[in-house]
């Protein structure tokens, strides 16, 4: 989904391969490492993992494998080939206690295996290469027809049905990959290597962003009931907090990113409808 945004971004001033299963599969040590060599980039942007979060919990071998192992793949290879490495991780790796949305300068402590998986990768990317990026988003929306997530399928349920249980009790920083992908193509080229939170701006529960999808989207006959996330049994904790401040951007005066609100208007009326 941020691939497909954050290529023809690049494509205007790079040359750019973009690459994808089953062509290159991070897992395989020997693959990854040719195909980086052949091509000798400057820099290596590292989208793929494993994110359903569900199927990681009950698939922790594979997760570890993709996320934390495949990441190591990657940064090895970058090694070699001298390359920049890109790794764009998530929210997730905060256990959700705190009241406000977190900074880069607070401490990791994933609950899920998800969330333990991409920062196991992140602990490999750092303890091998010194010229790094990486970037933490939250809740990420975009992709038009392929998109599966959160804002289309709270779309499609909304005109089918009267009444939709919606849990405000997660919060996070619903994201555009839109938006990340203009940050990541334009911050690479400054040399500022590091940690970065990456979210679109502000603070919402789901129940928030429902509602703010279905007025976006002019859908007024369907009724949104706030529910505890206690209704629904997965098998992958949530933190209660994955929302996301873009602290170390502010220190250093860069450009916000824009409000979520504001965002998500334009992909639902330019991409949605």
């Amino acid at each position: 989904m941020l691939g497909k945004a954050l290529t023809p971004v690049l494509e205007v001033k790079n040359e750019v391969l973009a690459t994808d299963l089953p062509d290159t599969d991070i897992c395989d040590t020997d693959l990854i490492n040719r195909k980086i060599r052949d091509f000798n980039p400057d820099f290596i942007i590292h989208l793929a993992s494993m994110t359903d979060v569900d199927a990681c919990e009950l698939n922790p071998d594979e997760a570890f494998r993709v996320n934390s192992l495949g990441t190591r793949n990657v940064a090895l290879a970058a090694r070699s080939s001298g390359s920049v490495m890109v790794y764009v991780s998530t929210g997730s790796i905060y256990n959700g206690n705190k009241e406000t949305p977190y900074t880069e300068y607070d401490n990791p402590d994933p609950i899920s295996i998800y969330g333990l998986s991409k920062y196991h990768g992140e602990l490999y990317l750092r303890d091998m290469l010194s010229r790094f990026y990486i970037f933490y988003t939250c809740w990420l929306f975009g992709g038009g027809s392929k998109d599966k997530k959160f804002v289309p399928k709270i779309m499609n349920l909304a005109r089918r049905e009267e009444k939709l249980d919606i849990v405000n009790d997660k919060f996070g920083s619903p994201t555009y990959t839109k938006d990340l992908a203009l940050v990541i193509a334009d911050f690479i080229k400054t040399g500022l290597f590091g940690r970065y939170h990456s979210a679109n701006y502000g603070c919402a529960n789901r129940f928030e962003v429902a509602e703010e999808i279905l007025n976006i989207a002019g859908i007024n006959d369907c009724k949104l009931n706030p529910v505890s996330s206690d209704r629904f049994s997965l098998p992958a904790p949530r933190p209660r907090m994955e929302a996301l401040r873009n602290y170390n951007f502010e220190l250093i005066k860069r450009k916000p990113m824009r409000d979520w609100k504001k965002a998500l208007e334009e992909y639902i009326k330019t991409t949605l409808i």
